[in-house]
């Protein structure tokens, strides 16, 4: 078989780091280099032709993702609009969606990675620019007037996470709602609180 061209070359390790940058936020970055080239398509023994480690394909991973994110967001045309709070609300709509609690391969790399990084503190130190940089952008886009828009992001990042540990269950649906509600209707609407079953 024949040498691959440069311009092929890169095209499959585009394709690598799409790859992972979905699998790693379905599946964690536990994912083996064997799982992930097969994925792509590609062979194993060529993973080590494109990248030094895995742990320099987990970096590529999550910058692919919000890159890939910022590329694709919904709320785009209304940000370029100047209409903030229509883009806050789509985002918002969005984020707390079904669609999304059931895709994270697809969906948001603040809640698709949070969970690898925060287990192992070297990949989150070579990660944290790249991480910090999407959290404080992601905040941005909520922010209000004196709110900087990171306690709103903790309510969608804590609700999406909890909504996908209980898919199959109707509180899955509930996180959801709850946390829409309290980031759209500021407070009013609220039912009286539950009581405890455990």
């Amino acid at each position: 078989m024949g040498r691959v061209s440069q311009a092929q070359a890169q095209e499959n390790r585009q394709r690598v780091v799409a790859t992972a940058s979905r699998m790693f936020r379905e599946k964690g970055t536990a994912v083996s280099v064997a799982d992930l080239m097969k994925a792509a398509g590609l062979t194993h023994g060529g993973f080590y032709k494109q990248f030094g480690s895995k742990e320099d394909l987990v970096d590529e991973a999550i910058a692919h993702a919000f890159d890939e994110q910022a590329a694709h967001s919904a709320v785009a045309p209304e940000e370029q609009a100047g209409e903030h709070e229509a883009a806050r609300r789509t985002l918002i709509e969005d984020y707390l969606s079904v669609w999304h609690r059931d895709h994270p391969g697809e969906g948001c790399p603040v809640s698709g990675f949070a969970a690898d990084l925060g287990r192992e503190p070297g990949q989150a130190a070579r990660a944290q620019d790249v991480y910090i940089n999407g959290v404080r952008n992601r905040a941005a886009r909520l922010a209000t007037g004196d709110d900087d828009g990171m306690a709103q992001l903790c309510t969608m990042v804590g609700a999406l996470v909890l909504a996908r540990a209980t898919r199959g269950n109707p509180i899955s649906d509930e996180l959801l709602q709850a946390a829409h509600t309290a980031l759209t209707e500021s407070g009013t609407g609220q039912s009286a609180p539950q009581q405890r079953t455990d």
